[in-house]
């Protein structure tokens, strides 16, 4: 990875807004000239692609093997919430990101996670009160105030949240935002707040509400959520409002791309080409205060080489002005590091799993595919014995989360859209607080995929009869220190069987994921109960 001294191609200036044949001349990691000349090479040279909002632990790689395989797409930088990994470990974990994100040559742009726990209406394994808040954000490795997804408390005047967000303001940090949904005089008082993105649109109209506010709209297109085809539009009217983000990706997705896919999308759509390149480069960059290059005199040489702007090819991804990426082929080299974890629960049996019959009408959390928010629904059941069971025919099946933080009973309710015939899968991904959660035909299976994951300290697994697996993610229960491709072929792996149980879903680990993200409504659930996302509050399972 030796400094690259002169690079010559059609030079594509996303400030000025021009393309032009010229020379590139680099030293000691910065831009030091650009300059028009005639040249030979039909090859494009572009800036770096920045992923405006992701949370790296659901690579399920640890920050030095995310990056690794990022490059090869095109990516030199990333805009990361580490709050998946701070509601297990707290500032700790946060700071491993930081340290290991360092040892490799990235930009990552961490923040500080807003909301640990996300919510008092499950059980985490850590608190990051205000005053931690604050510590963080005064630390130059910490650029923002992540994702606000606590709205009712910035709504409701919670004194924490708002002290969260003065912290903020103090530091002169920006507050990214996480509001599905809302609306009207709420949402004046979200942004007003100072918060001043939001990644969770799902229509053009509710991304125009907001962009009128002032707020700037991340689309989103990741392994489950899948917003970019419903707002990709406003671009053409508001470019300087859009950024591009992945939020989730899993591992066998991002080996075949990343921000890349998008870009290529967007320009394939006919989308203007400095509007799609600038929502990936220059937006960034101006909202967060970003070091990321923009192939300017003085910039760091952060720039990507790609064959043409149409078929998007990336050939070589240069970072400091070091080539991290030649042909497909990472040239970052792997980083071991010592897992570090929270894990502490008791294992279950079937029995653990009877839910006693309170009647024969219950409440059933559906399945929208590609979507975080879910429908509530009602379903009339005919108990056996006394207890309520799956029904495959209806495709009603059992969805548990256990605290994986204490000993404790499982929280159990029923769950259509998954369509398993046979077996479970169980995850110690499950947003925010990462407990077990699973889903599953039968009670056998069910306890057997949790209790796999139990023995792992955390993981990704599938039961079904006798034949059992499980993807380990040792670090916090939610990544692997593995190579990026190892790590993606157990997880097609475990995945594929999951989908040979009958779901049809894109991505049914990603998908169950995200059914303990309690503030994403309508319906939830957590290790304390049946979850109401809009009333916020519990509710029961059954209707009387």
């Amino acid at each position: 990875m030796a400094d690259f001294k002169n690079i010559s191609g059609n030079i594509v200036d996303v400030v000025s807004k021009k393309i032009f044949k010229g020379e590139i001349t680099v030293k000691n990691g910065k831009i030091e000239s650009v300059k028009e000349s005639d040249t030979s090479s039909e090859n494009f040279i572009i800036p770096g692609f920045i992923d405006s909002h992701l949370h790296v632990e659901s690579s399920m790689l640890i920050p030095s093997e995310f990056a690794r395989i990022a490059v090869t797409h095109g990516t030199i930088g990333a805009v990361s919430d580490p709050h998946e990994i701070a509601n297990v470990l707290g500032v700790d974990g946060v700071y491993f990101m930081i340290k290991n994100g360092k040892k490799v040559p990235f930009k990552f742009y961490f923040g500080a996670p807003s909301c640990v726990p996300a919510t008092s209406f499950e059980s985490s394994g850590a608190n990051i009160s205000s005053n931690e808040i604050k510590v963080l954000l005064a630390d130059n490795d910490v650029h923002y105030l992540a994702e606000m997804m606590n709205f009712p408390g910035v709504v409701y005047d919670d004194v924490e949240v708002w002290e969260k967000l003065k912290a903020a303001k103090n530091a002169n940090k920006v507050v990214d935002g996480h509001a599905p949904g809302l609306k009207g005089a709420n949402l004046e008082k979200y942004v007003k707040a100072g918060v001043s993105t939001d990644h969770e649109c799902f229509t053009i109209e509710e991304g125009l509400e907001k962009i009128e506010l002032g707020m700037k709209i991340l689309i989103r297109e990741g392994s489950a959520a899948k917003n970019f085809d419903d707002l990709i539009d406003l671009i053409k009217d508001y470019p300087q409002h859009i950024m591009l983000c992945s939020d989730d990706k899993h591992p066998d997705d991002l080996i075949k791309g990343h921000i890349n896919l998008l870009v290529k999308r967007a320009l394939d759509i006919g989308y203007d080409v400095f509007d799609v390149l600038r929502s990936v480069t220059l937006n960034p960059k101006q909202h967060y205060n970003l070091d990321n290059g923009l192939l300017q005199v003085g910039d760091n040489a952060d720039f990507v080489i790609v064959d043409n702007l149409q078929s998007l090819n990336i050939l070589e991804t240069f970072i400091n002005g070091i080539r991290v990426a030649e042909n497909g082929k990472t040239l970052i080299k792997n980083v071991e590091e010592k897992p570090i974890n929270k894990f502490e629960c008791n294992k279950l049996s079937a029995s653990d799993l009877k839910v006693p019959a309170e009647s024969n009408k219950i409440k059933v959390i559906e399945v929208i595919d590609g979507q975080l928010i879910t429908k509530r629904t009602s379903e009339i059941v005919q108990p056996k014995k006394g207890f309520v069971d799956a029904d495959i025919s209806k495709d009603i099946l059992k969805i548990v989360v256990l605290n994986r933080y204490s000993r404790s009973l499982p929280s159990i309710a029923f769950i259509r859209g998954f369509g398993l015939k046979k077996g479970a899968i169980a995850s110690t991904i499950a947003h925010d607080s990462h407990n077990i959660i699973a889903v599953g035909t039968n009670d056998e299976d069910l306890a057997n995929a949790i209790n796999l994951l139990i023995d792992a300290r955390g993981g990704i697994s599938f039961a079904c009869n006798e034949e059992n697996d499980v993807l380990p993610l040792p670090f916090a229960g939610l990544m692997s220190g593995e190579d990026v491709y190892v790590v993606a072929n157990k997880y097609e792996t475990i995945d594929r069987k999951a989908k040979g149980l009958g779901s049809t879903l894109i991505s049914p680990f990603m998908t169950l994921s995200f059914m303990a993200l309690l503030v994403i409504p309508e319906i939830k659930i957590s290790d304390k109960g049946l979850f109401d996302g809009e009333k916020f509050e519990f509710i029961s399972l059954f209707d009387k």
